[in-house]
């Protein structure tokens, strides 16, 4: 039976899904900048940029089933993908550190996590993640790569000491050009099983045992 405590999740959830489906315009605004010079995270400082409602609730599965509790998230923005995590760490007794680069993205993401009751399995660093995450030294059993896609090989190696035999890494938007990138990168070392999800949108890596 879900919690009261699930419920309120589940609600914020929904309003701000239902905030998104209005929010083409900000995303469009940030693309047709590129047309002009390359993007930047800026550009899509008001835009809605979510994992789906088919990805979150497969996030939370996958904590729960493998009682993950230590997490670090790359990209919160508005605090979408941070919800459904937090949804499964109620369960395993987790803990979430996720990163923003953007201030008023992550103002906004808090004001969320206090409305779903959750800031205290939440802690926002706010900043370049390279900086904000340096020096990391805790064991990581799921690290979530969803913000800039040219920061996630060196993120991912800054990272790596922090991995264990029951790591699992997340990588959203694995068919863009730069995330594709990082991917042949990690494919060419052994240890590592890369294992395409949701059509190929994502791709979960895991250590091989």
């Amino acid at each position: 039976m879900i919690s009261q405590q699930q419920e309120k999740i589940v609600s914020i959830l929904s309003e701000l899904y239902n905030e998104a489906k209005h929010d083409q315009i900000n995303i469009m605004k940030g693309l047709a900048k590129s047309m002009f010079r390359p993007m930047r995270p800026m550009d899509f400082k008001d835009a809605f940029l979510s994992i789906s409602k088919e990805q979150g609730e497969g996030l939370s599965q996958l904590i729960i089933d493998n009682n993950v509790k230590n997490i670090v998230e790359f990209g919160s923005s508005f605090g979408i993908s941070t919800l459904f995590l937090a949804k499964g760490a109620m369960e395993t007794g987790g803990h979430i550190i996720t990163t923003e680069l953007i201030e008023s993205k992550a103002q906004r993401a808090i004001e969320n996590f206090k409305k779903a009751g959750v800031t205290k399995v939440i802690e926002v660093k706010i900043g370049d993640a390279l900086e904000t995450l340096k020096n990391h030294d805790e064991p990581i059993d799921l690290l979530v790569l969803d913000g800039w896609k040219d920061l996630y090989l060196p993120l991912f190696e800054m990272l790596e000491s922090n991995f264990h035999a029951n790591t699992f890494v997340y990588v959203d938007n694995a068919e863009m050009d730069d995330v594709r990138a990082f991917l042949n990168v990690i494919n060419q070392n052994q240890k590592y099983h890369l294992q395409p999800q949701f059509g190929g949108k994502v791709v979960l890596i895991e250590i091989k045992k």
